[in-house]
């Protein structure tokens, strides 16, 4: 699973320098998370009844796409046309790019409420499918991400679980600067979530979450991770939710990850 990880981040660097795009510390955030669940975890034989996996913190797009180019379900070839002029991958998550892009989102809290509809669906048919969603911890600063987590015990939606990217820096400084949502276990706790932690950077102590029993609850995985993980220079720097890489900084990154 390193080797799958490896894999995105460097896919990651190339998009970001190809395109000039942002969000490069964002996407490396998760790379792991994405690798946990695309190497170990979704069920996605038969594709017609797979597992369902939405990045609802979509500004990290490259994270997602670098995962499906990676697991085999996007030609790798598409990624050289991310944000290029005619290219079929946009910056944020367009379900009608399809190969494995499950809902169109952008909006902090979005895909997470489609993440909860669909969950509910399943049920409503039961269905074995399950739902499994990463949000950002700044995606806890939005009202319709409460209404989702008020909506998830009461129909008893046992077959979703949320992965909180919790890397502790968005876009303009820490969640505390701009709107604490701590303590953030008991919240999800009294909304009637099961909670447990991860270390988002370790495939094993995801795994051991992601297998925790949940006693009829839907789960929420509090992952602790670092902004920019991987490459020295971008981690935990609040410049590189925006920065753009040069290619100096392409070659810098790809030399450190190996």
């Amino acid at each position: 699973m390193a080797s799958f990880s490896r894999r995105i981040r460097r896919e990651i660097i190339e998009m970001a320098y190809c395109s000039g795009g942002p969000h490069v510390g964002s996407a490396l955030s998760c790379a792991d998370i994405l690798a946990t669940l695309y190497g170990a975890e979704l069920r996605l034989d038969p594709w017609h009844d797979r597992d369902i996996f939405i990045l609802s913190k979509a500004h990290a797009s490259i994270s997602l796409y670098a995962a499906l180019a990676a697991r085999g379900i996007m030609p790798p070839e598409m990624l050289a046309t991310y944000c290029q002029e005619g290219g079929l991958l946009p910056a944020h998550l367009d379900r009608q790019t399809g190969y494995g892009v499950e809902c169109s989102a952008g909006s902090l809290g979005h895909g997470f409420s489609i993440g909860l509809g669909m969950a509910f669906g399943f049920k409503r048919q039961r269905s074995p499918r399950r739902v499994f969603i990463v949000i950002g911890d700044g995606e806890c600063q939005e009202g319709s991400v409460w209404e989702g987590a008020l909506f998830a015990p009461r129909q008893g939606l046992d077959n979703v679980t949320v992965i909180m990217d919790y890397n502790n820096l968005q876009a303009y400084g820490r969640p505390a600067e701009i709107c604490s949502f701590e303590p953030i276990a008991p919240k999800w706790e009294a909304f009637g979530w099961h909670v447990c932690r991860a270390d988002g950077h370790d495939h094993g102590s995801l795994l051991d979450a992601l297998h925790e029993e949940s006693r009829g609850k839907p789960k929420i995985i509090i992952a602790r991770t670092t902004k920019g993980k991987g490459v020295s220079f971008m981690e935990n720097e609040l410049v590189w939710h925006y920065y753009i890489v040069t290619q100096e900084h392409r070659a810098k990154a790809l030399e450190e990850i190996g």
